[in-house]
């Protein structure tokens, strides 16, 4: 213990005390308690003026549900994201707490692994546009489509918008069972770059929506955590900007007033089959559409409304337009493993290599040692079905 301890300043070792016991929604007093020492000691221990005994390290360590060598292992990531949530204020519910905790776990166990395999995260995150006076709305239409061409899109429709965010710009994009009330979450920290978590409960076009949203967080407010909550009312002016860019991001209005003037061609009034197919363009909802559309004057105020109150837009007549044809959604299909691929693959390299047992893994990962163990001879038994002929050229 005492040769991992000389690895990192007493300065460090307080920073991640904090951090551990923040993330563990912890008080410093509850800290204090649980080590038998006076509150204005345990804040000097965090500041590092005052060194960290080792009995006390593994208290505080049980009391914020980690180990002592995760605390003090030279290549541990700490990554301070849930803090950031518990800074809203107005949301303590239960789900929003339990939801920013998830995402902390996700990005560590993630963050971790590509330090422990030395795997470097790219990031080209678009320079931060801030919100000024004026009409936001505007600001956020001209701030998504000068988005849109910095990454190459033109006008262009978002087929995937997880892979454009993961691929092209470095985002961690998440998808996770969450409460029905919260559509995603966001946050930025300086270590780890931008994350996204989705709500996998939520179907695919509302999701392409959610992330959006939050895309727009990322370009004006991105060091402010934000938990995105369906029907939420527009009460800031940075909600009204994300919603805005979203819109436009997802809906550019030249390009939605070209494909509406193609589709409706020659007809008098707005049908369902417009409706659906004008969906299926953007790969947006159809109230999305719709409401788009009212937006840009395309078609009268109220006309959503009018097809909700007339039987609606049903999935049945959706695939009696588009065939039968489903949408591939791997995120969904993700959301119904205990950990991503992409996670898993990385933890089965960390455990071949020796760097992380099974049970640290289980820590990682907040997993059982059976789901490890089922975890990584699962994968096992895919990689020694290879040969040489399928060898990596590195």
């Amino acid at each position: 213990m005492s040769e991992v301890t000389d690895q990192l300043t007493q300065e460090q070792i307080g920073e991640r005390l904090r951090v551990a016991r923040e993330s563990a929604g912890r008080t410093q007093a509850d800290a204090a308690e649980a080590i038998g020492v006076a509150r204005t000691t345990l804040v000097a221990m965090e500041k590092g003026a005052r060194r960290v005994k080792i009995a006390e390290l593994q208290q505080l360590a049980r009391l914020f549900g980690t180990s002592a060598n995760g605390l003090l292992r030279k290549e541990a990531v700490h990554v301070e994201l849930t803090p950031k949530f518990r800074k809203l204020g107005e949301n303590e519910e239960k789900a929003v707490t339990e939801a920013a905790e998830l995402m902390a776990q996700l990005v560590r166990a993630e963050v971790e692994l590509e330090s422990l395999l030395g795997i470097e995260h790219v990031r080209n995150l678009p320079p931060e546009r801030r919100i000024l006076t004026g009409d936001v709305r505007q600001q956020a239409e001209q701030h998504a489509l000068e988005l849109r061409h910095w990454l190459g899109l033109g006008l262009a429709p978002v087929a995937d918008i997880v892979s454009l965010l993961e691929l092209q710009m470095g985002v961690r994009v998440y998808s996770r069972r969450l409460a029905a009330k919260i559509s995603g979450l966001f946050a930025f920290d300086e270590s780890v770059g931008a994350c996204i978590l989705l709500n996998a409960n939520h179907p695919l076009d509302r999701r392409t929506q959610t992330a959006a949203h939050e895309l727009g967080h990322l370009v004006s407010t991105r060091m402010d955590a934000e938990v995105n909550e369906i029907d939420e009312l527009e009460s800031s002016r940075e909600e009204k900007y994300a919603n805005a860019f979203a819109r436009g991001f997802l809906t550019p209005a030249q390009a939605v007033r070209q494909k509406f003037a193609e589709v409706t061609a020659g007809s008098s009034s707005l049908t369902r089959r417009h409706v659906i197919v004008l969906a299926h363009i953007f790969h947006v909802s159809r109230e999305a559409i719709v409401r788009r559309l009212e937006e840009l004057q395309l078609t009268k105020r109220g006309t959503w409304d009018w097809f909700k109150a007339n039987g609606d837009i049903t999935d049945d007549q959706a695939r009696q337009v588009l065939g039968d044809a489903d949408k591939s959604d791997r995120l969904k299909d993700e959301a119904a493993l205990p950990v991503s691929l992409k996670t898993s693959l990385m933890a089965y390299q960390a455990a071949q290599r020796g760097l992380l047992s099974e049970g640290q893994l289980a820590r990682l990962l907040h997993l059982d040692r059976v789901q490890v163990r089922d975890l990584l001879s699962d994968i096992d038994a895919e990689e020694s079905g290879a040969n040489a002929a399928t060898s990596i050229l590195r």
